[in-house]
């Protein structure tokens, strides 16, 4: 089973910029899709943002176009979520996955790590 590492997350006003990080150890990120998912309060986990590994495509919900970039480094076996314009909305527990294909918008099930809390209050 793969595993992830969640890293970067925090309490930033409107407005604010985070970076999360997505670690991995003892596989090489660059060999799947890799997605960030949310889980706001209440709420059911949502992707938000996805690369792919065979082509570089990266796709994005809706909410959050424009406001967010998912980028790989190859180097440090990574992949990064920018977030800029960060809004009340955007807050919720972050986790990044591999599903076997880029999923975009609400999902139910799946098995998460722990996931870094990321809240945007003034």
């Amino acid at each position: 089973q793969l595993q992830f590492v969640e890293s970067g997350g925090g309490l930033v006003q409107p407005g604010g910029s985070l970076r999360l990080s997505c670690a991995a150890s003892g596989f090489t990120l660059d060999d799947y899709d890799i997605g960030w998912f949310r889980q706001g309060p209440g709420k059911p986990h949502e992707g938000v943002a996805c690369s792919r590994a065979s082509d570089g495509r990266t796709s994005y919900a809706d909410s959050v176009k424009g406001r967010f970039t998912i980028s790989r480094d190859s180097a440090k076996n990574t992949v990064d979520l920018q977030m800029n314009a960060l809004e009340p909305e955007d807050t919720g527990v972050y986790y990044c996955a591999s599903l076997g294909a880029c999923v975009i918008g609400p999902l139910r099930g799946g098995s998460w790590g722990k996931g870094t809390s990321v809240t945007v209050s003034s």
